[in-house]
């Protein structure tokens, strides 16, 4: 096989690969922006704010949780982080509180064994409601990862295509060096040179 030959297959291939790794580079990006701003714009829609900071609303979380809670105190909730912060360190508190370190599941099957305990009915109900917004921040929490997840991806990406289309342009530029009846053997030049 010509030298020449050969060259123009891995560049003209490195050059098919630039083009794939920065197209998926550019659909990675298109799925993180969606993402995060598709949960930023449903976050927002809530209006949910983190308590202020000192306020007895953070001051009375146990000690390992408030960290995760003054980091945004006064924040409007608006991306996955601190929807995941806001459901394990402060609903979640609550929540184990007004359960007293129960489940829905246990207290409702409580409730359906005792009907007549509107008491029991309501812990019930604030804890369904409870579960239920902490699971919603929960699932916007995971989306915004897999578009951070994307972002990152896109990054690599683009920087392995820029390396493919470096090296890509340098095989171009040795195919243009190369002279036309030189041959690509492998060990040539070490056979030239000792009959020589």
């Amino acid at each position: 096989m010509k030298r020449r030959t050969f060259d123009w297959i891995l560049s003209t291939s490195g050059m098919m690969l630039t083009i794939v790794l920065l197209a998926v580079g550019a659909l990675l990006l298109w799925g993180y922006s969606f993402t995060n701003g598709s949960v930023h714009q449903q976050l927002a829609a809530q209006k949910i704010y983190f308590p202020p900071k000192g306020s007895e609303a953070i001051t009375s979380l146990p000690a390992s949780d408030r960290p995760y809670i003054v980091r945004y105190a006064g924040e409007q909730l608006v991306n996955g982080a601190q929807a995941k912060a806001y459901a394990d360190h402060f609903i979640a508190v609550h929540l184990n509180e007004i359960g007293g370190g129960q489940t829905y599941a246990q207290l409702s099957a409580k409730a359906l064994a005792n009907p007549d305990n509107t008491k029991l009915a309501d812990q019930v109900a604030t804890m369904f409601r409870g579960e239920t917004l902490r699971g919603l921040l929960l699932n916007a929490y995971a989306f915004w990862q897999l578009g951070q997840i994307a972002l990152y991806s896109a990054i690599v990406s683009f920087g392995l295509g820029l390396v493919m289309l470096v090296l890509s342009l340098l095989g171009f530029v040795h195919l243009r060096r190369t002279a036309p009846e030189e041959e690509f053997v492998p060990g040539a030049h070490t056979t030239r040179a000792a009959t020589a």
